[in-house]
């Protein structure tokens, strides 16, 4: 079926196409067409985690989050965890764990979200895209908790990340 692009803007579009659904019907549906994106958990030596607090444009302040970003131009999932990783903590890792994919918007958006936890930390040399604004941060996982129950941290990714890496027993 007829797909029209509707907006383009940097790597995003908002497509319209039409769509069969499971039960037969045909209807128009427009979504938002996105990349994909990485997020990661750095975790210390001692266990703390790494987090940024970025300042959001769209929300007009700043958020505690774990690095993460956009996918580029056919770039490979692991390239773009490396490359967010430095460019948002001046950080590398020489482990990384793979915890799966989040869906952070299916009802409009067909983003997939690449999640990892990275540790064995060291520093090296990362540059900030031209509209971030970020502080590193280092904290207690009892600290990013409590920062979770008093709505300090509200990033959904971060906390979706997060417990998908605690459940699989890493934090």
């Amino acid at each position: 079926m007829k797909t029209t692009t509707l907006c383009q803007w940097k790597c995003f579009s908002v497509e319209e196409e039409g769509q069969t659904l499971p039960d037969g019907r045909v209807i128009r549906f427009t979504t938002v067409k996105h990349p994909g994106a990485v997020i990661i958990i750095p975790v210390t030596e001692s266990g703390d985690l790494v987090l940024v607090n970025q300042y959001r444009p769209a929300i007009k302040q700043w958020i505690l989050e774990f690095p993460a970003g956009t996918l580029e131009y056919s770039e490979q999932i692991e390239v773009c965890a490396h490359r967010e990783l430095a460019e948002e903590t001046q950080l590398a890792a020489k482990s990384w764990v793979n915890l799966g994919q989040l869906l952070p918007v299916p009802g409009f958006c067909d983003e997939v979200q690449h999640i990892f936890l990275a540790k064995d930390l060291q520093t090296t040399h990362g540059e900030l895209d031209d509209d971030e604004i970020i502080e590193v941060t280092t904290m207690s996982i009892e600290k990013f908790e409590s920062l979770i129950a008093n709505n300090t941290i509200q990033d959904a990714k971060t906390i979706a990340t997060y417990m998908k890496a605690k459940l699989a027993g890493l934090l």
